[in-house]
């Protein structure tokens, strides 16, 4: 069985941007990721906390396989994540992680 990744982004918006982030997201950033054909598919989840500095997300992109997720690492994700931080500057926080799908029911 082939393995697959999840490529996760971990992100805290403020919420002085957070309706135009959100919709930005759904319109622009996530379609353009989908874009690569890196990926399968996309998922985005509200954290359900109480978080006074803003609001919460995880973003996980299904990767077609590893060899996907590096392409889309090394050709992609430079230019996507700079599109973003120029235009949510000083204005979230983020973090990515990479998890390998160890079984699926």
């Amino acid at each position: 069985m082939k393995k697959r990744y999840i490529y996760n982004v971990t992100i805290n918006i403020d919420d002085s941007v957070h309706d135009d982030w959100l919709h930005w997201m759904r319109t622009r950033h996530i379609p353009d990721v989908l874009a690569t054909g890196m990926f399968d598919e996309c998922k985005i989840s509200k954290v359900l906390a109480d978080d006074p500095q803003g609001t919460t997300y995880a973003i996980q992109y299904i990767a077609k396989d590893r060899e996907s997720l590096t392409l889309y690492q090394n050709l992609f994700a430079p230019d996507l994540q700079n599109e973003h931080t120029q235009r949510y500057a000083d204005k979230f926080v983020a973090f990515r992680t990479i998890l390998e799908i160890i079984d699926e029911f």
